[in-house]
């Protein structure tokens, strides 16, 4: 890592902040959203959310990164939600770049603004030699978001026992 990563950052449109245990709340509500969980994996229970919070919180406390709840600058309640992680695919341990909002957001150009800046941050603060993004085969929409920041194609996989779509970019 080139410096101190950021807990939250802006992008033109939105305002990210660095997940903590008091956004369960929002994590549930994202996660018993059936439109956003659609291409997700699916609703999740009680256990399976907590678990998620769980590993999330702990993925920031063990690489300094991690996942951030998305708001409109300027405040208000949540929009969705961006990711930077470790992932393992393979047995590859790579970085991926993710995002999630809920259906009033979507077709706005939001998961592009988010995405895009994530894979700079990965570059310029991480500085990864690659990162990848995983979307469901059929998502065109992701997938589309994906090219437009720069990932290209590289295979289909099985990733926690659903289909999926690798994307990768290359940094350096």
């Amino acid at each position: 890592m080139t410096g101190a990563f950021p807990d939250a950052f802006t992008t033109e449109r939105l305002q990210a902040e660095r997940l903590t245990p008091d956004h369960l709340p929002e994590v549930r509500r994202m996660h018993r959203d059936a439109a956003v969980m659609a291409r997700l994996g699916g609703v999740r229970e009680e256990d399976q959310t907590a678990a998620y919070l769980q590993r999330n919180l702990r993925h920031w406390a063990d690489y300094g990164f991690g996942l951030w709840i998305l708001r409109e600058r300027g405040g208000g309640e949540p929009v969705g939600r961006a990711v930077l992680r470790h992932l393992v695919i393979d047995d590859m341990d790579d970085v991926e770049v993710g995002y999630a909002f809920y259906e009033p957001y979507w077709g706005r150009g939001l998961a592009t603004e988010v995405a895009s800046r994530c894979v700079a941050l990965a570059e310029r603060e991480l500085g990864l030699a690659t990162i990848v993004g995983l979307t469901d085969p059929a998502n065109r929409a992701s997938r589309h978001v994906l090219e437009k920041v720069g990932l290209t194609y590289e295979r289909d996989c099985t990733h926690e026992g659903h289909p999926s779509a690798l994307f990768r970019k290359r940094l350096r």
